[in-house]
């Protein structure tokens, strides 16, 4: 799941039931996000990548077939570069640093609103951590259509965001904590890799996903855009994004 207020492994609900049948599926809560625990810290982007490199490493006998999505899917390429024989291939959805090609996000005004003292938690508290407040998220910034947005989807983001200390995951990464320059490392991928990314993505428009495509075209095969769809299209389509997974895992697999 990637990154965001509320986020958790949710985003993935409509998707992973499909291949349940055929596949083993772990759908994880990273540290501070959703279930997960929420220790009381600032989070950096090794905690991440670490995180990816031991589930896998606990979870999986062989090397295993990965999807992820916006900046977790950035540190999943990260770490398939470090440990490459634990990765079997890569299906990514919008998969950006959001500081890539020199880009600092850092620098925003919401990041930098997020970096301050007491503000920063008055941000998380009101404008964030709300119904109202997710609903318009996902309705104006993450979604190219906010008629998909119902009620159940506002829901699990709330519940996840309401969980004591989810501010501080959600709070070093609205700061710009967690973020990179993803150009720097996709030259580094060796592991297949396929990705899907919506026409509408708000924070980085798809022009960011073919510029880091052909970085590396060895190993990122496949660059399919989604017309019509923003940036988590496992929640605005997933009956789509369940037929380009199931493509995907056989093209990439056979390889």
């Amino acid at each position: 799941h990637g990154f965001g207020g509320g986020s958790s492994a949710y985003e993935w609900s409509k998707v992973y039931p499909a291949f349940a049948s055929e596949y083993q599926i772990l759908a994880p809560d990273l540290i501070g996000w959703g279930r997960s625990e929420h220790p009381q810290r600032n989070y950096q982007i090794d905690d991440y990548i670490t995180t990816i490199i031991e589930f896998v490493e606990q979870t999986c006998t062989e090397p295993a077939p990965v999807i992820a999505s916006s900046l977790t899917a950035a540190l999943t390429i990260r770490a398939a570069i470090a440990r490459p024989d634990l990765f079997k291939l890569l299906i990514l959805t919008t998969p950006a640093g959001l500081s890539d090609f020199g880009e600092d996000y850092s620098r925003s005004f919401f990041a930098q609103l997020a970096g301050t003292p007491m503000l920063d938690r008055i941000l998380y508290n009101t404008g964030i951590a709300t119904r109202n407040g997710i609903r318009s998220f996902l309705e104006n910034r993450q979604f190219a259509s906010a008629s998909r947005v119902y009620q159940e989807i506002v829901d699990a983001y709330l519940a996840s965001a309401v969980q004591p200390n989810a501010e501080y995951a959600a709070l070093s990464f609205v700061r710009g904590d967690l973020c990179f320059d993803l150009s720097l490392y996709v030259p580094q991928l060796t592991t297949p890799t396929a990705i899907i990314w919506g026409e509408k993505s708000e924070f980085t428009g798809p022009e960011i996903g073919r510029r880091l495509a052909t970085l590396n075209p060895q190993a990122i095969q496949i660059f399919q855009p989604l017309e019509d769809v923003g940036l988590t299209p496992q929640l605005e389509m997933p009956a789509v994004t369940i037929g380009l997974i199931r493509r995907y895992l056989n093209l990439l697999g056979s390889y």
